[in-house]
């Protein structure tokens, strides 16, 4: 048994989707964010960095934090959406891009363009200047291929399930999918698997999946 604690997050969905698609048995704890409830002493004692999300594998006694790393945990251990052979490290590569560069600047992008839009012109155009680079390097990608890793067209893997929610909020981030159109059939086919779809409403509901 897993525990999972979470929040209506692009990067508490990563993992929530990837635990779905495993179909292992696993316990959601809300950790709501807005309240500040990342700060109890019992959570920072899983995530000494005060993030969500964060697990304890009770099976094999591992407390883990950070996405990437979580990621990597749960799919080396169930031996499934990490390709091998020569498109092991790939799939990596593409990880480690996310979470260094399209999480943590479609988040800049949230910062000042949805929540603190007028505030800072310059925070708004640099930012949102780099997301639609970034999305422009993702859509160059998946030209041709189904999935962002793996041989030929491509193989559905965690690199996919780690993008994938922070593209789900292109409303916030003012792009309109249709720019990047092999970006939007990626993520449309993604949408539609029932794991996904189960995964982004853990720990609640809060919208449905856009879809544009």
């Amino acid at each position: 048994m897993i525990d999972f604690y979470t929040w209506t997050t692009p990067n508490g969905r990563k993992v929530s989707i990837l635990l779905e698609e495993l179909g292992v048995d696993y316990t959601a704890y809300a950790i709501d964010i807005t309240k500040g409830e990342q700060h109890e002493p019992d959570f920072l004692k899983i995530s000494p960095n005060n993030r969500i999300p964060a697990i304890v594998d009770h099976e094999t006694g591992v407390s883990m934090m950070e996405t990437g790393a979580i990621m990597l945990y749960l799919a080396e251990k169930y031996g499934k959406f990490l390709p091998q052979g020569s498109a092991r490290w790939p799939a990596i590569e593409w990880l480690m891009w996310q979470m260094g560069g399209l999480g943590p600047m479609l988040g800049q992008v949230h910062h000042f363009v949805k929540y603190n839009k007028g505030k800072s012109e310059y925070g708004e155009e640099r930012y949102a200047t780099e997301g639609r680079r970034l999305y422009k390097v993702l859509n160059t990608r998946l030209q041709d291929r189904d999935f962002i890793a793996g041989d030929g067209r491509g193989e559905y893997s965690i690199t996919d399930m780690a993008c994938w929610p922070w593209v789900s909020r292109y409303e916030w981030q003012e792009i309109d999918l249709n720019e990047f159109p092999n970006v939007r059939d990626w993520y449309v086919r993604i949408a539609e698997r029932p794991a996904v779809q189960r995964g982004y409403h853990v720990p609640k509901h809060v919208n449905d999946i856009p879809i544009p």
